[in-house]
């Protein structure tokens, strides 16, 4: 069976807590099943110990990522434990996306310019978000307070040394984000921007691209000064 990695992971209570590459795929595996299963058959199917799966499903199950039930009581002894994926109706933000996805349909299909409304509208999140947050005229300084701002509100960045170049690994709205794209990380890069300018005195440039990776979309933020290499330009 091959996992398909196809951007960030839904957002989730536990956004500081990052997935390790061999836990995510567990998930991918988990979500992939018709039914509830057990740590034992999951891990034939990862072709993993059965004590390393039951481990990780123990961990998604905190995370809020996937729920641990009871098998029927079947003969004697306990009956196993089986455990499925999270469905994204059972999460605590589901309002919010819910009401995410109905405004992104309603600016896909009304606007006359998506992209520019959805960048407006990230600004005005990004721009209450700094609100009460001093300003630094340190530009380093207020790119890692921005890298906090996005971990707060559950996108589980992961910054390099300079907090240039920033892993977005959960998005809170990611399935919204498929559909209308444009609309949704537009939002998103409008917030960044945003949120930037109000955090620090320094004018830096934002540039968000979505699903660049196979498990994240990438922020870059004044990357006309960072020491990335040429294939990554």
């Amino acid at each position: 069976m091959t996992v398909e990695n196809n951007g960030p992971l839904p957002g989730s209570g536990s956004t500081r807590v990052p997935l390790s590459r061999q836990r995510r795929g567990v998930l991918q595996h988990l979500r992939g099943q018709a039914a509830p299963v057990t740590a034992g058959a999951l891990a034939k199917v990862c072709a993993l110990h059965v004590n390393t799966v039951r481990e990780h499903l123990d961990a998604l199950v905190d995370d809020g990522l996937a729920v641990r039930e009871r098998s029927a009581a079947s003969g004697r002894g306990r009956p196993a434990w089986r455990y499925r994926a999270r469905l994204p109706q059972e999460s605590p933000a589901r309002e919010y996306a819910g009401l995410a996805a109905v405004l992104a349909a309603q600016i896909a299909g009304s606007s006359a310019d998506p992209r520019g409304d959805a960048l407006a509208a990230g600004a005005r999140w990004g721009r209450v978000l700094a609100a009460g947050v001093e300003r630094t005229g340190d530009a380093e300084e207020a790119r890692t307070r921005l890298v906090g701002l996005l971990a707060d509100i559950g996108f589980a960045p992961e910054a390099d040394a300079g907090a240039h170049r920033v892993r977005l690994r959960r998005c809170p709205f990611v399935e919204t984000a498929r559909e209308y794209p444009g609309v949704i990380c537009g939002v998103h890069e409008g917030l960044a921007r945003a949120g930037l300018a109000a955090l620090g005195e320094a004018e830096q440039e934002v540039e968000l691209l979505p699903f660049a990776e196979p498990d994240a979309c990438l922020l870059h933020i004044d990357t006309r000064h960072d020491d990335r290499t040429e294939g990554d330009r």
